[in-house]
């Protein structure tokens, strides 16, 4: 909202510059955002008279001008302008001049010709209004010559632009942000006056009537003006208008325009000679109804719009915008004056539905005070008088079912200031809610505060304490540490294991990246995931920002395959990557929230194989103290190799899936190189952490290390072997480590020979060889059974 300090000087004495008063005003908690002091960034611009025009040789459109500048010799200026003429007095920026925005001025040639500087339009001096301008600023004739340019043109205006939030009504209007500054520069303000009399004597009770038949409409006041004269409004409204962006139409539009800026309080006059049956009905529109608005543009409504009416036509949108068919034209001799109060929610959703936004209609969206429609209509009234602008009528008709009544608070003044950190005492805190026309009484300790009805946002004590400190300064609070009361600081546990497993990736020479959670449908066909899969069941999002992020992910191998796509493409040889992020798996309940996983992912190629993704795998079991770790064959997932893919299980409970990625899922994403891929579930590895490690004194009795390479088919994977000498070992077993897997010149054909060091060891007595034996002859028997193994 544009508030120009010169209007609120109106109201309020104000003894500090724009630039202060801003300042004050944001601390005190009305958001400026901007000041805008116009005429600051205009320099060397004068006054010339033009005393000839030529035609320029060379170009049609330019035309060359002698101006007169009141110098020894006159200047030559070539311009495009086309509305002046000889004699005419116009702004003249010299070489080196400054117009609004900061454009520069050099003297120059244009088609060969010298020009000495420009001619100015009202919108390069930036006193133009919202309207577009056309040609040069033309200056009255008895206008001195060769003088500043802002001795003769009123510069230095400051407007001031708020941004007002929807539970402040009451800043909505010149005057209440007139009632904030004096609160604010702790002085008073005044309100406008509202005082007139009724030079006609009929009554409009007594010729028209008012039927409200929805309850959108609180409140509908009606006034009426007789011998209209219809005419310009004065300089003075017309520069205010201006101002702050409205165009002035004639005195009558132009006074309800006025008030809507001045109190906040939307208007609209009605020629009565359009009004049939001396009635004006608020209803619904009928579906499908057409009706033209004042912009002269014809518009569908549906049975949401309310609508005023006449008892045979609709002649206005309740709360938007009036109707051409009952505009004010120049030979309106009676007019009726509409003062209303509107639900604020409909008025949005209408103007919003109806793509017409209007200062009134914004103004209504956020829920008006309907007892200031009393104020405001009065005020019309007694400008009309002021201008001698008709004469008005007797009575006024006055619909108001429901009053809205003055709220009462009552807090205690010694919780205001342990609320607040302050030592304010009860009188100051009554003077600043005075201040704000929170008429307040002092009850012993107790501050008794009245809510005025255009206070809405007042409505607990804490709203009371805020409006007490605002006032007081923000800035003059004193510092003071916050009281910590928790019984426990520093990480939680998640907390704790998600850092460790960072630090491992890291130091296992991966790089953290970060992908969105928002994916696209594509991605299940380029990672040959079947229709059948239910990863295919993912989130749709409402308002996706395209269809590459319209679903959640329900799987990071996406975005694994992106990151490594986009490094490839660049000529990264080498990569190693991995990410802590979600999959959003949706609940069968369609208005529950989806599952969502924490996973963390790893991404890899260049100069690696499988045992290097398994390698950093461990890496993170190993740091996290998880136990019982298995990896078992996986050939059903159709976006990895199958024959070199593994499930990482713990226990009997699956906790992911590493390995190399299928060619065709690389080809899908334009990489030769081969890809290899971790997804595992984190709320699995933290479930089974064990963080809590226990010291072990080192071993008393010696260990007996035996070798063994044995013969096995080559589909035979190593963790069977594992898993059967770790299941024979026994107690005494204390490491099983492979050293060893070949297949040559020696070795059958189908067969691999595996070797593993193996490491005995009792933790109360020396192991004899028979000991050992025995325990290593059943190992062996176990493995020739079970797996077919033979002894090489």
């Amino acid at each position: 909202m544009k508030v120009p300090v010169n209007w609120l000087k109106d109201y309020v004495d104000i003894n500090v510059s724009p630039k202060e008063l801003a300042d004050a005003l944001t601390l005190s908690g009305s958001k400026v955002e901007e000041l805008v002091i116009t005429g600051d960034d205009i320099t060397n611009v004068v006054t010339g008279k033009i005393t000839k025009i030529e035609k320029h040789p060379d170009a049609e459109k330019l035309v060359i001008c002698e101006v007169n500048i009141n110098k020894e010799e006159p200047i030559q200026i070539v311009t495009a302008a086309t509305n002046m003429k000889e004699q005419d007095i116009v702004p003249v920026a010299l070489h080196g001049a400054t117009l609004h925005g900061g454009l520069k001025i050099k003297k120059g040639k244009l088609r060969g010709v010298v020009s000495q500087g420009m001619f100015c339009s009202e919108e390069e001096l930036g006193t133009a209004g919202d309207e577009p301008v056309h040609g040069l600023l033309i200056l009255p004739g008895d206008t001195p010559i060769g003088v500043d340019i802002k001795e003769v043109v009123k510069m230095g205006s400051a407007v001031i632009e708020f941004e007002i939030t929807s539970n402040r009504q009451d800043c909505l209007s010149v005057v209440g942000i007139a009632r904030e500054t004096a609160a604010t520069l702790r002085t008073t303000y005044k309100m406008p006056k509202i005082e007139y009399n009724a030079k006609c004597n009929e009554s409009i009770c007594d010729s028209y009537k008012v039927d409200i038949k929805d309850e959108l409409c609180r409140r509908f006041m009606l006034k009426g003006i007789k011998n209209v004269k219809i005419e310009q409004s004065p300089g003075w409204m017309q520069e205010r208008l201006l101002e702050v962006g409205v165009r002035p139409i004639n005195n009558i539009v132009d006074i309800t325009n006025f008030v809507m800026i001045e109190l906040g309080q939307p208007l609209h006059a009605y020629d009565a000679r359009e009004i049939k049956a001396n009635n004006f009905v608020v209803e619904r529109a009928i579906n499908g109804e057409k009706f033209t608005t004042l912009d002269e543009i014809e518009r569908e409504l549906d049975e949401n719009v309310l609508c005023i009416k006449d008892g045979e036509k609709t002649i206005g949108l309740a709360g938007i915008m009036g109707g051409l068919n009952s505009e004010v034209k120049d030979d309106t001799t009676m007019v009726l004056l509409e003062c209303a109060n509107f639900e604020g929610v409909n008025i949005r959703n209408v103007s919003k539905k109806l793509n017409l936004r209007t200062e009134a209609s914004s103004k209504f969206e956020k829920d008006l005070d309907p007892n200031q429609t009393e104020i405001a209509i009065s005020r019309v009234c007694a400008l009309i008088e002021e201008l001698n602008a008709g004469e008005i009528m007797e009575g006024t008709i006055d619909i108001y079912n429901e009053k809205k009544e003055d709220k009462y608070l009552e807090v205690d003044s010694n919780w205001v200031n342990k609320f607040l950190g302050t030592l304010l005492t009860k009188e100051e805190m009554k003077k600043y809610l005075d201040s704000l026309d929170l008429t307040t009484e002092i009850e012993g300790e107790t501050l008794k505060v009245k809510s005025p009805t255009f206070r809405s946002d007042i409505n607990i004590k804490e709203d009371i304490a805020e409006e007490i400190v605002r006032i007081y300064g923000y800035n003059n609070v004193p510092y003071t540490m916050p009281l910590c009361e928790a019984e426990k600081s520093g990480k939680s546990e998640k907390q704790n294991l998600e850092e460790k497993t960072i630090n491992t990736l890291i130091n296992s020479g991966l790089n953290q990246s970060i992908s969105y959670s928002f994916v696209s449908p594509k991605i299940f066909d380029k990672l040959l995931i079947s229709e059948e899969s239910e990863l295919r069941k993912a989130v749709k999002i409402k308002n996706p920002l395209g269809e590459d992020f319209s679903i959640m992910r329900t799987t990071t191998l996406a975005s694994a395959m992106e990151s490594l796509a986009r490094n490839n493409a660049r000529g990264n040889n080498i990569v190693r990557l991995f990410e802590i992020g979600k999959v959003y798996i949706p609940t069968e309940d369609s208005y529950e929230l989806p599952e969502e996983r924490n996973i963390v992912t790893l991404a890899m190629y260049g100069q690696m194989d499988y045992l290097d993704l398994k390698g950093v795998v461990e890496n993170i079991t190993d740091e996290l103290g998880i136990e019982k770790i298995s990896f078992k064959r996986e050939s059903e997932n159709s976006s990895f190799h199958p024959g070199k893919t593994a499930a990482l299980y713990i226990g009997k409970e699956y906790a992911g899936v590493l390995g190399e990625v299928h060619p065709d899922v690389a080809e899908n994403y334009d990489i030769e190189e081969r890809c290899y891929i971790a997804e595992l579930n984190l709320d699995v590895l933290f479930k089974n952490a064990k963080l809590d490690k226990k010291y072990q004194p080192l071993p008393k009795f010696p260990a007996v290390t035996r070798d063994i390479a044995i013969l096995v088919d080559e589909e035979i994977l190593v963790q069977e072997i594992e898993d059967t000498i770790k299941k024979q070992g026994g107690a005494i077993l204390e490491s099983c480590n492979l050293f060893d897997v070949y297949q040559g010149k020696q070795i059958p054909k189908g067969k691999k020979s595996v070797a593993y060091a193996i490491i005995y060891r009792h933790k109360d007595k020396t192991l004899t060889d028979n000991d050992v034996n025995k325990v290593h002859d059943k190992i062996l028997r176990s493995l020739q059974h079970k797996l077919g193994a033979e002894l090489r």
